[in-house]
């Protein structure tokens, strides 16, 4: 049976330069980047040279740049510090991001009594600008922003030069989840002056169990695991070794082969939005996804006329892998709340898949999938 992975928001598939160098590190450097011998030197000199590459890429100091498990660990130490660090007393999110921002302010919530405001959201995703700085204007508590930079399920662009913007005019800090946007559009920390930003290796064709933190210079950080002085007493334990390395040559890759990439996947989207309008006059497209410039390259979240309950298993049947909204939602009966935070209540019911592509996906295998999707309809 033909198999088709068409999920790559979720997780994309190691480059094989990375697994070969991850395989290389494990076998070649194997010392705790704490000892003080040649062995332990070793180690750390490669978390030190990841470190000052993936920083240059992002044009930033080495020194703002903490490794994390990941995105969702990155998010957590970010927004944590905001509260206990840094005396930020309201966070301003939407109820689009992903879980890891809004369970997590959820919990500051619980915990310290910190102010939780919702930015108004548009019927395709997009964030009311206008809402956003009437929401900072009305309070002088010190306040966080926190909006993620594209969109997991929609695809969709934050303007973020203007949520900076508004966040300087009105002193308030800035977080952004770059998750779905690492390598997949350009950042530069010093054009655009965001406080903090998450991002997780998985999502750019790097191991999973890896990520990053970044924390603008002058803001102290207190740490989420208690044990150790690693990444700068910024986290405790024994370093990620193989998986930063794996992490930093990933990045590497992503950015020197941007534009080509950029290029021939998002030709991949065109012609399949083309060919689901041709085969389904009725289909619609949520948020900004099928709008190329509103939205990025590797993500098309595509909503049918009517709901079919069955859809993504009978497409797992033919082998071909989708989503019906972030994986991190798999297994649960309770849909999507990016989907419920935009769509009405009929709309919502209907079925919505989440289309995401990379560079190893084929016009093929979007002709094989069209024809199960006619086959599953009709």
């Amino acid at each position: 049976m033909q198999t088709i992975y068409f999920d790559n928001a979720a997780t994309t598939p190691i480059d094989q330069e990375v697994i070969e160098l991850i395989t290389k590190t494990m076998n070649d450097t194997f010392g705790n980047p704490s000892s003080s011998h040649q062995f332990g030197r070793q180690s750390k000199a490669l978390i030190e040279k990841s470190r000052k590459t993936i920083a240059k890429i992002l044009n930033c100091s080495a020194t703002e740049i903490v490794f994390t498990a990941g995105g969702s660990e990155a998010d957590n130490l970010i927004l944590r510090n905001a509260v206990t660090n840094l005396d930020v007393k309201r966070i301003i999110t939407s109820r689009i991001e992903h879980h890891a921002v809004l369970h997590t302010v959820e919990a500051l919530k619980e915990e310290f009594g910190v102010q939780i405001e919702y930015v108004e959201l548009s019927e395709k995703g997009d964030i009311n600008y206008d809402h956003l700085n009437s929401l900072l204007q009305i309070s002088e508590e010190k306040t966080l922003v926190s909006l993620m930079l594209v969109n997991n399920e929609l695809g969709n662009i934050l303007d973020i030069e203007k949520v900076c913007n508004i966040c300087k005019a009105n002193r308030a800090l800035f977080h952004s989840d770059t998750v779905q946007g690492i390598a997949h559009m350009p950042i530069d920390l010093q054009q655009t002056p965001i406080d903090f930003i998450a991002a997780s290796a998985h999502k750019f064709h790097g191991p999973k169990g890896v990520g990053f933190a970044y924390f603008k210079k002058g803001f102290g950080i207190k740490p989420l695991l208690i044990g150790g002085e690693q990444e700068r007493g910024a986290r405790a334990g024994t370093e990620n070794l193989h998986n930063i390395v794996g992490m930093e040559r990933a990045l590497k890759l992503g950015i020197e082969n941007y534009n080509e990439d950029k290029a021939y996947i998002l030709d991949l989207k065109k012609y399949f939005i083309q060919q689901l309008e041709s085969h389904f006059p009725e289909v619609n497209f949520n948020g900004h996804s099928a709008v190329t410039n509103k939205s990025t390259f590797h993500i098309l979240s595509v909503r049918f006329s009517k709901d079919y309950p069955m859809m993504l298993f009978q497409l797992d049947l033919k082998g071909i892998a989708a989503s019906g909204g972030s994986a991190c939602q798999s297994g649960s009966n309770k849909g999507s709340h990016v989907l419920k935070g935009i769509l009405n209540e009929e709309e919502s019911l209907k079925t919505s898949i989440r289309f995401s592509f990379s560079k190893h996906n084929t016009k093929k295998e979007i002709d094989y999938t069209l024809e199960q999707l006619v086959e599953i309809i009709n």
